[in-house]
């Protein structure tokens, strides 16, 4: 059977430069090429960004596992089988010192929703040969990388036609609230938010109520920058004294909860040639109830889309992109 081909790209962000996070303008970007590719040289592909979940970048989709297929690996066998039309994958690095910047703008991070569309996307159809316009490119990720596909469906679908969420973050009172109170006696204990993230920060291992914290601190920069807020231009949802929730702070974040940002894009996510999604129903974030949640109301608005749910968690499940990439294949290539 062929194989594909990864290439490893420097690409030097303009958009990113002197973000507030002090984090690397420079990202090393894999961008996979079918197997046909170097023997078809008048042929153009459909593409697609893979995005990673929280704490991921994109070189991590390429980790080698035994009993987890890296993605080149993963899409070789889907179009060795005729099971998935040739693609090119595009992996970006959106990873920031908080975790993640969920493909958004912000202040406290960067501009990683501009770095992806008006960077990203423009550079790949000059690289490389795609097929030109957004009903042949489309973007597809895991958790947090879920998140961001959706969002990116729903805040330009004038530049991706297929969207695939793979247990993406919704319903934020379900996946955030609960750990509140326990991100709150971490920083407390550690002395500040300043203190917490230099303690994380030289630790060589971190446990999960380091992960815990973090996650939620890498949500604050991304849902509620503040660029006066010390120590590091962001709000969090709680009072670091008083252990107080704060109402106002919250309501920033709901804003950008996909569950809420719906009714007011429908016609983006109508637009689109392919909207899939799915979730665990053992999820420990409980995502599958926001995919619920979220799916409602799409058929209540008649928009086409696919839901998925599947026996498992949320860790690990690599494999649901053997559902994914097919599809997106098929809806990109039309």
């Amino acid at each position: 059977m062929s194989a594909g081909q990864v290439v490893m790209e420097r690409f030097q962000s303009r958009v990113l430069q002197g973000n507030r996070a002090g984090d690397p303008a420079e990202r090393r970007v894999p961008v996979y090429l079918p197997p046909s590719y170097a023997a078809s040289p008048k042929r153009r592909y459909p593409v697609c960004f893979v995005l990673t979940g929280f704490t991921g970048r994109g070189r991590m989709l390429l980790n080698d596992n035994p009993w987890i297929p890296a993605l080149d690996d993963r899409m070789d066998a889907l179009i060795g089988r005729s099971a998935c039309e040739e693609m090119i994958l595009v992996m970006p690095d959106c990873f920031t010192r908080y975790g993640g910047s969920q493909y958004l703008n912000s202040d406290a991070t960067g501009r990683y929703m501009d770095h992806v569309v008006q960077e990203l996307v423009p550079w790949a159809d000059q690289t490389f040969r795609t097929l030109p316009g957004r009903e042949h490119r489309g973007v597809v990720g895991k958790s947090s990388g879920g998140y961001g596909a959706l969002v990116l469906g729903l805040m330009h679908a004038e530049t991706f036609g297929g969207v695939a969420s793979h247990s993406g973050d919704l319903c934020f009172e379900y996946c955030y609230l609960p750990d509140v109170p326990k991100a709150l006696t971490q920083i407390q204990s550690a002395g500040g938010l300043k203190a917490w993230l230099e303690k994380f920060e030289a630790k060589h291992q971190h446990n999960n109520d380091d992960m815990l914290t973090l996650n939620m601190l890498g949500m604050a920069a991304s849902y509620s920058p503040a660029p006066a807020a010390e120590p590091f231009g962001f709000e969090l949802p709680f009072d670091l004294e008083t252990g107080a929730f704060r109402e106002e702070v919250w309501r920033r974040w709901l804003a950008w909860d996909p569950l809420r940002m719906l009714e007011s894009r429908a016609e983006a996510l109508r637009s689109l040639r392919l909207l899939y999604l799915d979730c665990g129903t053992r999820d420990e974030w409980s995502l599958h109830h926001g995919a619920r949640l979220f799916t409602r109301r799409l058929r209540e608005l008649g928009i086409a889309h696919e839901h998925e749910e599947f026996d498992d968690g949320h860790m690990n499940i690599q494999y649901r992109y053997d559902v994914s990439l097919p599809k997106l294949g098929r809806a990109l290539s039309e």
